[in-house]
């Protein structure tokens, strides 16, 4: 049984030690925001906060999140106005939307370190996360924007 502190709420499951958070997140929690991308960490799909440090989930066994305080998507901003959030759909960012909450999870801890970045800072930030439509301009672009509204 574990414990765990996700979007300020506190839940206990019952899953086997190497289970990665982001099965439990989706299949006993029910947050489906955070996806499965590739399963090794090198796509950003399931970038979650780990007291605030963009972490992937996919890899991150449950038994290694102990008291760390985890934000989803659903939980960067419950009611869905986040800067990020209006950023990404003024500039019109997602075309399939499959990546869109790695990536805002990624732009936001980036946000929250440095909150006026550069547009190398930002790639930067951004490279580990793969869009297969290739609207990187538009994801930089919306994090440019998101760091003017913080």
């Amino acid at each position: 049984m574990f414990k765990l502190h996700i979007n300020g709420t506190e839940h206990q499951v019952d899953v086997a030690e190497d289970t990665p958070l982001l099965w439990v997140l989706r299949d006993h929690l029910g947050l489906v925001g955070t996806k499965y991308g590739c399963g090794i960490a090198q796509c950003g799909a399931c970038t979650v906060h780990f007291n605030g440090v963009a972490t992937r989930s996919c890899v991150l066994p449950v038994s290694s999140v102990g008291s760390t305080k985890v934000t989803t998507i659903e939980g960067l901003s419950p009611s869905g106005d986040h800067p990020l959030q209006s950023a990404w759909n003024e500039v019109d960012v997602p075309q399939c939307g499959y990546c869109q909450a790695g990536q805002i999870m990624t732009a936001a801890a980036l946000l929250k370190q440095t909150p006026h970045p550069t547009t190398e800072e930002i790639e930067g930030a951004m490279n580990g996360n793969i869009c297969r439509c290739g609207a990187y301009h538009r994801i930089r672009e919306a994090v440019k924007l998101a760091s003017t509204k913080i």
